[in-house]
């Protein structure tokens, strides 16, 4: 899914060389549709929902026994232990289906997943990012990425550790806010800009540009 038209991809990267023309540090810049699609935490709760259906079966047998006799003719019978059992698996398996199926709605599967584990997979992605595509790919590994996943309103800044030993992250959380800001409005290439001016301004005080410096990482916006 594409968020940004090819006049926000080009704010985003002007904005990238902006601030790069007066650090040596490197900003990679990346937009996610989701950090994972959760599908663990979709069987969880589906899990849960058929143990749980099976366990209230399994305390209070009788109303659903009655149920079932009144919904195939209304003549009621001495249930035998292995039609007992597969009533219990059967409905186990209607109650996994039913909240698999629930879940695939998008509100529903986001409402679903935990605070926590949304941070923590946007976090675990940014840092996958940026072993890939930005550590240590620079001559005084400099490189920082900015990472935004549109689906869990989370994003991340990720820094070599020469950066990261002289930047703390609440400074880190100072230059995001602005970027959030713009993006919780619906301006997700201005914020973005935004977010990148004020992580080349915290840099060029730590790392200025060099005489001879190069460009070694893209400016480009990654969409993906």
């Amino acid at each position: 899914m594409a968020y940004l038209d090819e006049a926000g991809h080009e704010l985003v990267t002007n904005a990238v060389a902006e601030a790069e023309s007066r650090t040596s540090g490197e900003i990679v810049t990346v937009l996610a549709d989701r950090s994972d699609d959760y599908a663990d935490i979709a069987l969880l709760w589906a899990a849960g929902a058929a143990f749980t259906v099976m366990s209230v079966f399994a305390a209070l047998p009788q109303p659903f026994l009655d149920l079932w006799d009144g919904l195939v003719g209304g003549w009621s019978h001495e249930w035998t232990t292995g039609e007992i059992a597969s009533m219990t698996i059967g409905l186990g398996l209607v109650a996994f289906a039913l909240a698999w199926a629930v879940q695939l709605l998008e509100p529903v599967k986001w409402l679903l997943v935990p605070a926590p584990v949304r941070t923590a997979r946007v976090h675990d992605t940014a840092v996958r990012l940026f072993k890939v595509g930005a550590e240590g790919r620079t001559h005084g590994r400099t490189g920082v990425l900015i990472y935004l996943s549109m689906s869990e309103h989370r994003a991340e800044i990720v820094a070599d550790r020469p950066i990261a030993e002289k930047v703390s992250p609440e400074i880190w959380g100072e230059a995001m806010g602005d970027m959030l800001g713009h993006i919780a409005a619906g301006r997700i290439a201005k914020g973005l800009a935004v977010g990148v001016r004020d992580v080349g301004f915290i840099l060029a005080q730590h790392f200025p540009r060099a005489e001879d410096g190069e460009n070694e990482l893209p400016d480009r916006l990654i969409e993906v």
